[in-house]
């Protein structure tokens, strides 16, 4: 009897709505961040390219209540390693299989930085998501350039953005006490650090090993799982995440069998992304269904005018094997056992 009462109660808890203190305009916001690049790609007819720079509209999620020049400083900051993010991941796609050794030394570098300046979350997610990106690519160092200048158009229209949404927004909330730029923490977990990176780097080498189309889903579904702050909390991100991404990718079919291009893409997206933002912070299964469809359509790079049936199940298949590894990471992320043996450096 106890047994049926605890397991409804976690069912529950799983499905929940929760409340959201979240400003009600940081969905649209987002939804315009990623949109604004979609719009300029599609009116030069370069939607592709578009869709590469509206994935820095994603950094939008970074903005903080605080001062405006405190606000623009983190924002930029946070830009500049989006930047670096991609230049750096773009590079450790020369071979395959040193790619997943280059990602683990980067999401531990990444992660000490991102506990011992407190950044909140989105935390250090979406710079693990472009660099996923970036390495899982073909290596070509000819268009880099190019690549990484579309990038830095993306983060400076975002800047852009909030700067002129700080101005018409910051004078009705109240200023955060924060008096200084960066809130530091006094100890940093090594240990952390060292199981996010290895469990990271074990999901892209996974999807290498099984030579799966697109690798990047395995690393980024692993670290959305492993976001969670306790061994509960990534349990029940990670059925969320499998529920969710089932349903999102009969969405996503659906979508494509529409055979929508150019304009109607760029809605879609948008729309996708106000979605998914409204959703995220009050339940998160049902924001997985919108947020699975919208990464397919930004990482196609607006080739979505295809519906492959099988390739929506593939997809799927690299979805439930990132969470799955990323379950088993945070399992071990949690157990102070193993993270005591690896100790802590402050």
């Amino acid at each position: 009897m106890k047994t049926r009462k605890t397991l409804k109660k976690d069912i529950t808890s799983i499905f929940a709505f929760r409340k959201s203190e979240r400003h009600w305009h940081i969905p649209i916001l987002a939804g315009i961040s990623v949109g604004i690049p979609l719009f300029v790609g599609y009116l030069f007819d370069n939607l592709p390219n578009g869709i590469l720079a509206s994935t820095s509209g994603l950094l939008i999620l970074y903005i903080r209540y605080t001062a405006i020049v405190n606000r623009m400083i983190t924002l930029m900051t946070c830009s500049f390693i989006f930047i670096l993010s991609y230049f750096i991941g773009a590079i450790g796609a020369f071979n395959i299989w040193t790619a997943p050794l280059v990602l683990s030394v980067y999401v531990f570098f990444l992660n000490l930085m991102i506990r011992y300046f407190k950044v909140k979350p989105p935390g250090n997610f979406f710079f693990i998501l472009i660099f996923s990106l970036a390495i899982c690519q073909k290596f070509d160092l000819s268009s880099l350039p190019e690549r990484v200048g579309i990038i830095t158009l993306g983060t400076i229209s975002t800047c852009a953005l909030a700067f002129i949404y700080s101005i018409f927004t910051i004078k009705n909330y109240s200023l955060s006490d924060e008096a200084i730029l960066f809130e530091k923490a006094k100890r940093i977990d090594v240990g952390e650090s060292a199981i996010f990176a290895i469990t990271i780097g074990i999901a892209l080498l996974a999807a290498t090993v099984l030579e799966l189309e697109n690798p990047y889903w395995v690393p980024v579904s692993c670290a959305a799982v492993m976001q969670g702050a306790t061994r509960r909390h990534i349990w029940e991100r990670g059925i969320n995440r499998v529920i969710g991404t089932f349903i999102g990718a009969g969405f996503a079919w659906f979508l494509l069998g529409l055979q929508i291009s150019g304009l109607a893409i760029c809605i879609v997206i948008i729309l996708l992304q106000f979605i998914a933002e409204v959703l995220v912070v009050r339940q998160y299964a049902i924001a997985v269904i919108f947020i699975t469809a919208l990464t397919i359509f930004l990482a196609e790079g607006g080739q979505v005018n295809r519906p492959e049936e099988q390739s929506i199940y593939i997809r799927f298949f690299d979805i439930v094997l990132g969470c799955l590894i990323g379950a088993v990471g945070g399992y071990i992320l949690h157990n102070n056992k193993i993270r005591s043996k690896l100790g802590q450096s402050s």
